[in-house]
């Protein structure tokens, strides 16, 4: 993984590029997460990738580490309710405006993870597998997924029930017989969930 994309940018006039990707479009419960990271060009970070290549022990450590190095970075959400009231992908899309707007240093060119970047006020490109080519973007979804995997755990505390912490809020087969059981919670997306 290099900078080749965020570099192609810059060549085009462009100064500060912003990778932006997101955690937890799939389960049934809880918010989708976006998270937008600038990293510093050519800041080299050893086992940098995709998030879901790696451990979670390996996803920490990395958390970190962007953090303490990153330009600037910023997370964001949408709700369970505007999952269920616009769809995902929608949700998805306003939560990773909602990450650029908590941004303190203005980026001018985005690059967002996967087919679609409709809807940004600054250029930005869709990068298909894009946390597994920038590392702007890879940084990016790690923030989300290690955020919203914390906030999975949070809200195991809430309803343990649903056993929360383990499956992440995905369509596990413990999961649903978990949602046969007791029922659909105020934390599931109601548009998700089939029985």
């Amino acid at each position: 993984m290099d900078y080749n994309f965020e570099q192609e940018l810059i060549s085009k006039g462009y100064n500060v590029i912003c990778g932006i990707d997101e955690a937890g479009r799939g389960p049934l419960c809880g918010p989708v997460c976006a998270a937008a990271c600038i990293l510093p060009l050519g800041l080299e970070i050893p086992g940098l990738n995709d998030s879901k290549k790696l451990s979670e022990k390996k996803r920490d450590a990395l958390y970190d580490i962007i953090r303490e190095n990153a330009v600037d970075y910023s997370v964001a959400f949408s709700s369970v309710e505007e999952i269920d009231e616009m769809n995902i992908l929608e949700a998805t899309l306003l939560a990773m405006r909602r990450a650029v707007e908590g941004l303190k240093t203005p980026p001018d060119h985005l690059i967002i993870d996967g087919n679609c970047c409709r809807g940004f006020s600054i250029p930005a490109r869709s990068l298909i597998k894009g946390d597994s080519l920038s590392p702007s973007v890879a940084a990016a979804s790690i923030l989300a997924k290690v955020t919203r995997d914390r906030l999975c755990i949070e809200l195991d505390k809430q309803y343990p029930e649903y056993n929360i912490a383990k499956h992440k809020g995905y369509g596990t087969k413990e999961h649903m017989a978990l949602i046969r059981e007791y029922g659909i919670s105020p934390i599931h997306r109601k548009s998700f969930i089939h029985l």
